[in-house]
């Protein structure tokens, strides 16, 4: 993507939302000085759907924001690595008179505007996550309602096909008021793209799935799942950049997990649960992301309640060590974000309305407020749009 040509050489700057188009404003930066970064929303509360921002890569300023698409919930964002398309997994359980939730795509204009290109079903209800296989012919959608995955095809025009393959989990364990069924919480390919990996919040296990890419296919593999301590409640999961670490972070006991990966079974062996919040506070928090950074030696988690970001060290090993918190500059930190040069990490604070931008530093990990922050209603979601 190409950024900071003048409006006057290329006429006025749109994105299409359902037919109407949203003006895009000019910022005069140079192309390379900025990164484009989407945000998915809850709706309903002030929020129009996607929004769009660009980032200036060395002081970490953001622009105003710009909604760029309108959906219901459109929560959790995957962006293409050609940088030509954008999904986005709308949180709803009814769609089409059908007990499903949908994943929406978008064409991703010159300037950053999204036109709708499709809507095709999550088979599942309130679709939470989604992210795409290593060859980039597949998407990957968990539903957190119904507690079951699916794999739907992306085309050469970047629309999506009828699911390929689908899945529904059955179990729950001991939290009864969360975990009284199923609940996919996350979906990811692993570094192969072999094995595709499922944290289930309700089972408290993260599912192990055979994946052909060819025909976008799982099929339960064996082991066909890594289990967490009851009442964990797994969410998010992250692979280490050398492939021989997963990490998975619980929402219910505030914890993270580090397994050991095999590449050949593509089994997951614990070797470490480690706590996100400070020795000794007292109160009600929720985990939500985990991320590790591209350097492979640090690993951050969001703290919803205690409203931080957690950060560790990561050991030769894999194991992690704790390296202190750092206040998420607002309210319920949801998703958070690393910048593709790893500088910079972006929160999304939900009950805040807020976007706060801390740059990391890049000898010991820890994380310093720029004082650069956003307005956006309900963010759940960032992506970056790579560079093309």
């Amino acid at each position: 993507m190409r950024l900071g040509r003048t409006a006057a050489s290329l006429g006025v700057l749109a994105a299409m939302t359902g037919g109407a188009a949203i003006p895009m404003a000019h910022t005069g930066e140079s192309p390379a000085a900025r990164l484009a970064l989407y945000v998915g929303t809850y709706t309903g509360s002030g929020s129009k759907g996607i929004y769009r921002l660009e980032m200036d890569q060395e002081t970490g300023a953001l622009s105003e924001p710009r909604a760029v698409a309108e959906a219901p919930n459109p929560t959790f964002l995957a962006v293409h690595p050609s940088g030509r398309w954008l999904y986005a997994a709308c949180e709803v359980g009814e769609w089409e008179g059908r007990q499903t939730g949908f994943v929406a795509a978008y064409e991703i204009h010159a300037y950053g505007g999204l036109r709708e290109i499709g809507r095709q079903s999550s088979h599942g209800t309130g679709p939470c996550h989604v992210a795409l296989d290593r060859t980039g012919r597949s998407l990957l959608v968990a539903n957190y309602g119904s507690g079951s995955v699916a794999v739907l095809p992306i085309g050469r025009d970047g629309r999506l096909g009828e699911a390929t393959s689908a899945v529904q989990h059955r179990g729950s364990s001991v939290n009864k008021d969360r975990q009284e069924g199923p609940h996919a919480h996350s979906i990811n390919a692993g570094p192969d793209n072999r094995f595709v990996y499922a944290a289930d919040l309700g089972m408290d296990q993260v599912l192990i799935y055979r994946f052909d890419a060819e025909r976008g296919s799982l099929n339960a593999s064996d082991p066909p799942c890594a289990r967490v301590a009851p009442g964990s409640g797994p969410r998010h999961l992250a692979f280490h950049p050398n492939g021989k670490t997963a990490y998975v972070i619980n929402e219910l006991l505030n914890t993270v997990t580090a397994f050991r990966h095999d590449p050949a079974s593509g089994a997951l062996q614990e070797i470490q649960t480690i706590g996100t919040l400070p020795e000794g506070w007292k109160g009600t928090s929720y985990t939500a992301e985990v991320v590790v950074h591209p350097s492979g030696r640090f690993l951050y988690g969001s703290n919803r309640g205690h409203d931080s970001i957690a950060v560790f060290s990561i050991q030769e090993d894999g194991r992690l060590k704790a390296a202190g918190h750092v206040s998420s500059g607002g309210q319920w930190p949801r998703n958070f974000c690393l910048d593709p040069a790893g500088r910079f990490l972006l929160a999304a604070n939900q009950n805040s309305d807020s976007v706060v931008v801390f740059r990391i530093d890049m000898a010991s990990g820890r994380l310093s407020p720029t004082g650069h922050r956003a307005a956006v209603p309900k963010p759940v979601c960032i992506r970056f749009l790579p560079s093309r």
